[in-house]
């Protein structure tokens, strides 16, 4: 005789382990855009939040060459990965035993990340600049090869240019008091004030290089990104089949999203000292997909899919080599619009009753983060001028890889109102090398939870989970790799409390 696991007896153990089994490494995932609430029975609300603590660190690459691969253990970089956290609301309702409503609110994408202490992402970024001088001004004066030789031939050069100036005046004064010096004076004028313009246009670009340098060099700050998003989503689900185990659902999708970006530091070579701050943005999207449950046994299954989300995105960048070629200060901080688009997602999502009390349940998320990118309008103009990158420029952010990430887990339901979780997981990540402002290639996962039912409807969840990030190196996005990052962890923490009630129709 076939077993059934009423679901009466099981309702404790549902979704213990949902509390901190999200949280990925992937690109700039983060919540892993749950919707599983929406499949709970009757009225059903939550509200849920997650704590990052990530120990992401490595070593800059001491290696100061024209190999892109080629890597040689610098510094240390302390720790890169800030506490990041982040909640997620849900509620949903019967119309009537077809029809179901419901809204989610969660923040899906994000980042944190700063780089501190002494490393290539910090401070005065003395060997970017040594190697600028070393390009653009030591083929035009030889003996100057480095920032302070630079700023030595300059001051040299104009205090030059302030006697052979004088000189001029008091030659014109002597004329003007003595025309009959003209012979003698005419000549020396004109071949002074000849050798005046030729110094000053000798000394033009190198005044431009030397402020530029000095302007750098004076830099304190760190390298920090910070990217943060919210999304609400509402959902119309229908039933059908024989016993209604069947279920479309779908609907409108809300998203903003905002990030600013500073790059400090030598490992950023020539784009050290860029900043940008992409305004707040919100644009919709839609997800749709279909369910089957079936009760007797505690049976639930869903697969989901999001659209991509197109943001046209206000962006204020300053990107102090800008200014430099151009020859002017001001063409340094520009203001224009630009676009990012949030990859689309399929999330799959299972379980099942292996007995009257346990649960089993099973995740699998996929993203194409290779289709993503972050393309900041004045970063990618000024990569043109490489010869290497002038047809299509550089991208500020990409990834070479999809992201799957899977999830298995087991609840088993200890007393009438307590149950506890435990979960294993994986997450494949973007790709090695990935971007500088997040080296890590996913994770293995363990996680704890449980959950007790304070009454017959209000239930409290708690979890936790450890992860092993995977090594990774960091790249520009030249392919420059600038930091190598091993033998990271983390842990997230959550809490949820929970309402569920009958309905009747």
């Amino acid at each position: 005789m076939r077993a059934t696991f009423h679901l009466k007896t099981l309702t404790v153990a549902i979704a213990a382990f949902s509390v901190a089994s999200v949280a990925s490494a992937a690109g700039l995932d983060r919540s892993g855009q749950d919707v599983t609430a929406f499949f709970q029975d009757g009225v059903y609300a939550e509200a849920v939040y997650t704590y990052i603590d990530a120990d992401v660190s490595g070593r800059d690459n001491a290696f100061n060459g024209d190999s892109n691969t080629r890597f040689e253990e610098g510094n240390k970089t302390g720790d890169i990965a800030e506490d990041y956290d982040f909640f997620r609301y849900g509620a949903k309702a019967d119309v009537n035993d077809t029809f179901s409503v419901g809204i989610i609110y969660d923040e899906p994408f994000g980042a944190s990340a700063e780089y501190t202490g002494d490393s290539n992402f910090t401070g005065s970024p003395t060997t970017a600049i040594n190697n600028l001088i070393g390009q653009r001004v030591t083929p035009l004066v030889p003996q100057v090869t480095n920032a302070q030789e630079l700023s030595a031939f300059v001051d040299q050069t104009q205090q030059g240019l302030a006697q052979a100036r004088e000189q001029v005046a008091q030659a014109q004064a002597a004329l003007a008091a003595n025309p009959a010096l003209a012979p003698v004076l005419g000549p020396q004028i004109a071949a002074g004030q000849a050798g005046i313009a030729a110094g000053e246009a000798q000394i033009a670009p190198l005044v431009g290089f030397d402020n530029y340098a000095d302007a750098q060099l004076a830099n304190t700050q760190t390298t920090k990104v910070e990217v943060r998003s919210q999304s609400l989503t509402a959902l119309l689900g229908a039933k059908f089949g024989a016993n209604k185990e069947f279920q479309i659902y779908g609907g409108p999708v809300a998203q903003r999203i905002e990030a600013q970006v500073r790059l400090r530091g030598s490992a950023y070579d020539l784009a050290t000292g860029y900043t940008s701050n992409s305004n707040p943005d919100m644009d919709y999207g839609w997800i749709a997909g279909m369910s089957y449950s079936k009760p007797e046994i505690a049976l639930k299954a869903a697969l989901t899919y999001r659209s991509e989300i197109d943001h046209n995105i206000d962006i204020t960048e300053t990107y102090p080599l800008a200014g430099l070629l151009a020859g002017d200060p001001a063409a340094a901080t520009q203001t224009n619009d630009y676009e990012i688009t949030t990859p689309e997602s399929v999330n799959f999502d299972f379980q099942t009753g292996i007995n009257p009390t346990t649960l089993a349940t099973a995740k699998v998320r996929w993203v194409p983060w290779s289709d993503f990118s972050i393309t900041p309008p004045l970063y990618n103009e000024v990569s043109k001028n490489n010869p290497l990158y002038a047809d299509d420029g550089l991208n500020l952010v990409d990834y070479e890889d999809d992201q799957w990430q899977v999830e298995l887990g087991l609840a088993k339901r200890l007393a009438p109102a307590l149950a506890v979780s435990g979960s294993i997981g994986w997450d494949s990540g973007a790709g090695d090398p990935t971007t500088s402002l997040g080296p890590v290639d996913g994770y293995y996962s363990v996680g704890l939870g449980a959950k007790y039912n304070v009454t017959e409807n209000w239930a409290v969840s708690a979890g936790g989970k450890y992860l092993w990030f995977g090594d990774a190196q960091g790249a520009l996005p030249t392919g420059k790799v600038v930091v190598d990052a091993e033998d990271n962890d983390g842990f997230i923490l959550g809490a949820k409390i929970s309402y569920q009630a009958k309905q009747g129709f």
